[in-house]
């Protein structure tokens, strides 16, 4: 069982953060949740480039974390769609501040990733 010391054994909670949003996807899964519940297929549409392997893993993952809800209708056709608990809300709020880090220093990283992919 892991313990609140383990989690925050560096001082600060970043470490529980991280092991809940650690994943390519996830940060991106939780910001399009804000707006309100999505279907898997508006998920994938959102973000590009995600495999549907890898999209089902980290649904499944965020769910076991409890930061997601994955509700199922029970419908023929199926419906699922997927909303964010209250503790997923919180988490999808902290991450507002590092959209508007990237939205305000976007021209800056574009040159340094073409520099850094220039060298690879």
């Amino acid at each position: 069982m892991t313990t609140t010391t383990e989690i925050c054994d560096t001082g600060c909670g970043l470490n529980a953060t991280l092991r809940i949003i650690s994943g390519k996807w996830k940060p991106l899964v939780l910001f399009f949740l804000r707006s309100g519940p999505k279907r898997y297929g508006e998920l994938k549409r959102l973000i590009p480039g995600v495999s549907d392997k890898v999209l089902i893993q980290q649904l499944k993952d965020l769910e076991a974390d409890q930061v997601l809800a994955r509700n199922d209708y029970k419908e023929v056709p199926p419906r699922v769609d997927y909303t964010l608990t209250p503790l997923g809300r919180s988490l999808a709020d902290a991450i507002i501040p590092l959209c508007t880090w990237g939205t305000e220093n976007a021209a800056q990283m574009a040159s340094i990733f073409a520099k850094r992919d220039a060298l690879a």
